[in-house]
């Protein structure tokens, strides 16, 4: 499957996961109305018919009470998405400007993968008290998911194997599973409401009370509902195992994709087995989120085979290598002393490279577009090295901007500056205006490092600083986003460049500084969205040509690809959109299924590669537009264009 079909099976697997709750529901209500009718019967001693439809309605709207109660109760409290789970599990937040050797080695890894998946880095937690071996990926979407992991998992795994566990944690965000967990943690909680109402009914008959056998039937009757209450727990956890143990397979599959080292992620496995706590938790918040997690937190002591949410470690690891493996004891190989080498700014990781992986400079040029869309939601051992090698190469003066919150907005500032000197004092001045503690002298500095840079790794470097943005507060942020405007507008006109900075650091950090809104419906035709598309064919063709002829034929061969068109009349001359109606394209094609944006995404590709020929403001554009509609696609797409754009035969995009 690819990534397209991974999104569709996880939203099939919300509609599983409604059947089985739909059932357990029922299981309650039926048991609930029998315990009532034997309750009224015993504590009233009155005579009464089986069927009484008056006892079911009550019954059964005090139960859809109790479990809506329940189920709405959580999903408010998990509406911030990942970080909601990650602190309620005993988290914090792994400092970007840490000087631990381990963290810093668990930031590194996790930004690799990033970049080489093409997904916006993940927030990192670290879940301290934690001396398990044990990691999970939570959130509603890849710009709010957040990975965690245990002490236990950095103290004694190697960097192969963490690696091994981080690619697990970023399949589970690549296929669509973060979202579907979230919604398992909310709708599962109400189930567990109707047990809490048995034991606080139990509870609350007195002892010293002068009825006391009229208490005691009513701690039977709290009894009762208990168990009734466990037939919903018992439910909650068959929900569970049924979307989770596959999806933890997949998973195992796809992190060896990723890295092609089976050895580092069934190492951590075989560690797991070894280590006297193996991957069990200790928070009481562990049980709800077990799902979500790259190991089981708990053992059933009953029915373990149908009620484990994840597969036994040997059949995981014999699936990987072949063979079952004894489990492995002995801690990680400790920190080494020289922390000032390579790394020790939180960037650079030192790592063996994975077996069979392509050198950079063996990479095709020019993908298909079949090769372009196998990219989309995925991670390949070249990327992975190619992200490794690109983050060693970063200058050190960029390494240590990218780790404090000034340093990362002075990096996105310089990104903006103007080469014309008149421009760029205009630039400057604005900067010095700015409430923020950006110096003038340090952007034009960086802008110096970032000429002698080679253009395609700006984008990268504007990924690089979104984790460290986001912990600025709420009116930096609003000031930050007014300091970009103003620096975009200084020469009154907007380029391409500018427009794509714009929109990947909205997209990255808007989920972090405000509500999160309501979900749009979800769009499953393409008819409503027709216009859109041609909107963003018609840019992608008109900057990859300089010859309205050549622009028209990409365009008409793009729109030609997707569904549907040979029953539409297709446009005669290139349409005069312009950058001012892509925004608002964009925002009405987010919502559209999965196998719809697959649609729209290869016909961009189509726009793009139809010449076999890429330029960096096309790669720029196009990679802008996947991420807008969630899907994340690798920064390395390879370019036909020199560095710089003042030698480029392309043409520009009219921007109003």
């Amino acid at each position: 499957m690819d990534f397209f079909e991974h999104q569709d099976q996880a939203r099939r697997n919300t509609k599983q996961l409604i059947g089985l709750f739909g059932l357990a529901i029922i299981a309650m209500i039926a048991s609930l109305y029998a315990i009532a009718i034997v309750a009224v019967i015993w504590l009233f001693e009155v005579s009464l018919q089986l069927w009484q439809p008056e006892v079911l309605l009550v019954v059964s709207v005090g139960t859809l009470g109790m479990i809506g109660a329940g189920s709405v109760t959580k999903m408010v409290e998990l509406r911030r998405g990942g970080p909601a789970v990650a602190e309620s599990l005993g988290g914090a937040k792994v400092d970007p400007q840490t000087t631990d050797f381990r963290e810093q080695q668990l930031l590194n890894v996790v930004a690799e993968m990033a970049l080489a998946s093409g997904t916006p880095i993940p927030t990192v937690y670290l879940l301290n008290h934690e001396i398990g071996i044990n990691a999970f990926a939570a959130g509603y979407a890849p710009d709010d998911a957040v990975i965690g992991v245990t002490r236990g998992c950095l103290e004694q795994l190697s960097r192969d194997e963490l690696q091994g566990v981080i690619a697990h944690e970023f399949s589970h965000i690549l296929n669509g599973d973060m979202r579907l967990n979230l919604k398992l943690m909310g709708v599962l909680q109400g189930l567990l409401y109707i047990y809490i109402a048995g034991r606080i009914l139990t509870r609350s008959s007195s002892s010293g009370s002068r009825h006391r056998d009229r208490d005691g039937r009513i701690v039977c009757f709290g009894l009762a509902i208990m168990a009734v209450g466990g037939i919903g727990l018992m439910f909650g956890r068959l929900i569970k195992s049924s979307v989770s143990r596959q999806r933890e397979f997949l998973a195992d599959a796809s992190a060896v994709q990723f890295t092609r080292n089976p050895l580092g992620l069934a190492g951590a496995l075989r560690r797991i087995g070894g280590h006297g706590t193996g991957s069990r938790l200790r928070s009481p918040k562990a049980e709800s989120a077990s799902h979500m997690f790259f190991g089981a937190v708990f053992q059933p002591t009953f029915l373990q085979g149908w009620m484990a949410t994840h597969p036994p470690l040997s059949e995981r690891i014999r699936r990987m290598t072949g063979r079952s493996g004894a489990p492995v004891s002995s801690p990680a190989i400790a920190a080494p002393s020289g922390l000032a080498n390579a790394g020790a700014m939180g960037l650079a990781g030192q790592s063996t490279p994975p077996t069979g992986s392509t050198p950079a400079s063996s990479m095709v040029a020019i993908p298909q577009v079949e090769q372009f869309m196998a990219s989309v939601g995925t991670a390949s051992p070249q990327h992975l090295a190619k992200a490794q090698a690109w983050l060693q190469s970063l200058p050190p003066e960029l390494n240590e901007a990218l780790r404090s919150p000034t340093g990362a907005m002075t990096l996105v500032c310089s990104l903006l500056l103007d080469a014309r000197p008149a421009v760029r004092s205009r630039q400057l001045t604005l900067v010095q205006a700015s409430p923020l503690t950006i110096e003038p002298a340090q952007v034009e500095q960086f802008a110096k490092l970032l000429s002698g840079l080679d253009a395609r790794k700006y984008l990268p470097l504007l990924d690089l600083s979104i984790p460290v943005l986001r912990t600025i507060t709420p009116q930096q942020c609003a000031d930050f986003f007014k300091q970009i405007q103003a620096l975009v507008k200084a020469d009154g006109r907007l380029s391409l460049s500018e427009y794509v900075l714009q929109l990947i650091v909205q997209k990255r950090l808007r989920p972090h500084f405000q509500k999160r809104l309501e979900q749009p419906k979800a769009v499953t035709s393409l008819a409503p969205l027709w216009e859109d598309c041609q909107v963003v064919l018609t840019l992608l063709a008109k900057i990859g040509h300089t010859n309205t002829d050549d622009a028209f034929y990409a365009f008409k061969s793009a729109l030609s690809s997707l569904p549907g068109a040979s029953k539409r009349p297709l446009p005669q001359a290139l349409p005069t959109f312009t950058l001012a109606h892509l925004g608002p394209s964009l925002k009405r094609l987010q919502p559209a299924v999965p196998k719809l944006k697959q649609a729209i995404v290869d016909a961009a590709a189509h726009a793009v590669l139809v010449d076999q020929s890429v330029t960096i403001r096309e790669a720029e554009l196009l990679r802008a537009i996947v991420i807008t509609l969630d899907c994340p696609i690798p920064p390395f797409l390879d370019t036909t264009a020199p560095s710089s754009q003042t030698t480029s035969t392309k043409a520009a995009v009219p921007n109003r």
